[in-house]
């Protein structure tokens, strides 16, 4: 059974910063695509950033593009996400989250678990509020 325990939500004012961390209790392969996700009250998930945790190749939803940015440290099985210039849109719960990559066309990719969100493992959440 895979953990992911994430760290690092917490109250900010529109502009400011927040780091997120998750780590995993393990590695496995079905956890090479490794990410956020988010949901707010009444709303569906939404995809955030992942990150192939094999090449380092990053995905991010237009949403946060320039705004966030997604990195990890292997030895650590740790995801970071750093959120800066946040807006009170990105105020939700934010659920670490991994799944296995995309290789049907010969090139391996997590793009597709932005928008699908279904993950084979997820943490319980760290709350983001954001205040104007």
């Amino acid at each position: 059974q895979v953990q992911l325990v994430e760290s690092g939500g917490g109250s900010v004012q529109a502009g400011g910063s927040l780091r997120l961390s998750c780590t995993a209790s393990r590695y496995t392969y079905s956890m090479n695509c490794m990410g956020w996700f988010r949901q707010a009250p009444g709303k569906e998930r939404e995809g955030v950033a992942m990150i192939y945790v094999g090449g380092d190749r990053t995905y991010y939803a237009d949403s946060v593009k320039g705004r966030f940015t997604i990195s990890v440290d292997n030895a650590e099985n740790t995801v970071y996400l750093q959120m800066d210039n946040l807006k009170v849109e990105d105020a939700a719960m934010y659920y670490c989250a991994a799944g296995g990559p995309d290789c049907s066309t010969g090139h391996c990719d997590c793009a597709y678990l932005l928008d699908s969100n279904v993950y084979n493992h997820e943490g319980q959440g760290t709350q983001v509020t954001v205040s104007s």
